[in-house]
């Protein structure tokens, strides 16, 4: 493997991980909402 094919596969890899980093930092905001909105529905049940 060449330093040039090493370099497009290195880039690659770390477009991927930024993707993933994006999406489970999304995932955590949304996830927060969720857990905020399920404690208030719990609030005025009770």
């Amino acid at each position: 493997m060449t330093t040039t094919e090493k370099i497009a596969n290195a880039k690659k890899r770390i477009d991927e991980l930024e993707r993933l980093i994006k999406y489970w930092n999304d995932s955590d905001h949304d996830e927060a909402k969720e857990v905020y909105l399920t404690m208030n529905n719990e609030k005025k049940v009770a």
